[in-house]
């Protein structure tokens, strides 16, 4: 039943403010409403009240120098570049000069690889520059037996050499070993995929200088991890955690959960390829990848959806995106397990 009889109720407007929707108030800014006595009573205005901030929880990570440092604790990062800012600025020294970081090993271990996630208990190692080197290399055959990877702050490196390659042949080229120039060239700053597509590109037989710079090892050997109280053999207590500081490719980072065995069986698979296919290492592109065609019911979608993103510069050949597509979808029915 309502209330009034004598006017029809204009609708009520309303307006957002602050992600909160308001009425809008139907008297003149001045107006004061009459009180019991006939007399016109004054309205304060109320003050708004104040709201909880909502900041990021402040997570903080143990760090150390992979050649001997005291241990430092490192926080607020949101990006690998950031990360590295904040070891430098710990450590008192250039940004520029971290080559690559490794989790919970101080060793130049590539299956340790610092990529676009951290466990949040993992321990950071952090791998300055050592000497560099100039290599005079002959390109005998067509194919040089390197996988590269990058940093994500603009430096190459050298993640794997193929046994009995063209590379392997050369006692003085490392795993770790930083691609600075090529025959002259600065390539710092040059993405992994550009640095390789310039070493395939090279023409067979002809002779082609590499600057490089290799991770610093002096120092003392027996440094590593805390102590976690566990056995030994055991890395109870660094790695193991299930949660997961991931980085996103718009510059942001998360905190998500571990990973299925599916899903991360699809990562790996997609990795492999991109190795093989284009020489490069990189999970993060291989976990883009992923994300990209878990969703999707054929292969058509999945390529549209890759040329729909910033994928399309690498210029996938459509006989690579059908790999591609074959690796999700195998990890998808559990045709593959964990690498």
């Amino acid at each position: 039943m309502p209330l009034f009889h004598k006017k029809a109720v204009k609708p009520v407007q309303y307006y957002e403010n602050n992600n909160s929707v308001h009425p809008q108030s139907q008297a003149p800014a001045n107006h004061h409403p009459p009180s019991a006595n006939g007399s016109k009573s004054e309205i304060k205005p109320q003050a708004p009240q104040p709201t909880a901030p909502t900041s990021p929880v402040q997570l903080m990570f143990h760090c150390q120098l992979a050649h001997g440092s005291p241990t430092g604790f490192i926080t607020g990062f949101s990006s690998v570049k950031e990360l590295y800012q904040k070891i430098a600025e710990y450590y008192d020294f250039p940004t520029d000069e971290i080559l690559f970081c490794t989790l919970n090993s101080h060793k130049i271990d590539m299956s340790k690889l610092l990529g676009g996630q951290i466990g949040l208990d993992d321990f950071i190692f952090a791998h300055r520059k050592g000497r560099p080197k100039e290599i005079e290399i002959e390109k005998s055959e067509d194919a040089l037996g390197l996988t590269i990877t990058d940093n994500g702050a603009g430096y190459a490196f050298i993640k794997r050499i193929k046994e009995g390659s063209v590379i392997d042949r050369i006692p003085h080229i490392k795993v770790g070993d930083h691609i600075e120039r090529l025959d002259g060239v600065n390539v710092v700053g040059k993405r992994h995929y550009e640095v390789a597509r310039m070493l395939k590109d090279i023409e067979t037989g002809t002779t082609f200088t590499l600057r490089l710079v290799e991770p610093m090892t002096s120092g003392f050997q027996g440094i590593g991890p805390r102590a976690g109280g566990g056995k030994p053999g055991k890395s109870k207590g660094y790695g193991t955690g299930k949660e997961t500081l991931r980085f996103k490719s718009n510059g942001s980072a998360a905190i998500e959960d571990e990973r299925d065995e599916e899903t991360q069986a699809g990562i790996d698979a997609i990795n492999a390829l991109l190795d093989s296919f284009m020489g490069i290492n990189d999970a993060e592109l291989a976990s883009q990848i992923w994300d990209l065609g878990s969703n999707k019911t054929n292969s058509m979608d999945f390529a549209e959806a890759i040329d729909a993103s910033d994928l399309e510069a690498f210029g996938f050949t459509d006989d690579f995106i059908i790999e591609l597509w074959g690796a999700v979808t195998d990890a998808r029915q559990g045709r593959m397990k964990k690498l």
